[in-house]
């Protein structure tokens, strides 16, 4: 796009005012050039057919999907608000608020094997607070049941 603005504004220099500057010039010749690029690149609209309509799907999360999706995000905020403090922290640092592990070893002020060490532990104690959950017991039990499948298969 830069090669093509310049190469346009070279060919039509003669249009160029010289007593003022050229960047407001040069900005609508590589906006003109977006906009020609987009003309050419969209796609055409065609109307929906009846035969097309039954296949059509609206993209939203249907309301069962988005009741399980509540129900396991509280199920799990349970989990975490059961850990100690010293792994909550970890675990909401590193897996919630996106920190690095090495980030989160410098917000807490600890060394970063204390932070792994802590979220291995919160991560099996969650695990095993999960399972005992009877919420949430049987989607682990699903999800469960296919790994030991694949182990059974390889």
């Amino acid at each position: 796009m830069l090669q093509d603005t310049f190469a346009r504004a070279w060919r039509h220099r003669h249009t160029l005012l010289t007593d003022v500057s050229p960047a407001p010039w040069l900005h609508r010749v590589a906006l003109n050039l977006c906009y020609s690029r987009l003309d050419r690149r969209r796609l055409k609209a065609e109307p929906i057919g009846e035969n097309n309509v039954a296949h059509l799907r609206d993209g939203a999360i249907e309301p069962d999907e988005r009741a399980e999706q509540l129900e396991l995000r509280a199920i799990v905020r349970d989990g975490i608000a059961a850990l100690p403090p010293k792994h909550r922290s970890v675990v909401v640092l590193y897996y919630l608020h996106g920190l690095s592990l090495q980030e989160t070893a410098s917000f807490l002020d600890v060394r970063l094997g204390t932070v792994k060490s802590r979220l291995h532990y919160a991560l099996r104690s969650l695990r095993g607070h999960l399972e005992g959950d009877r919420r949430f017991e049987t989607a682990y039990e699903r999800s469960r049941g296919g790994e030991e499948l694949e182990g059974e298969i390889a």
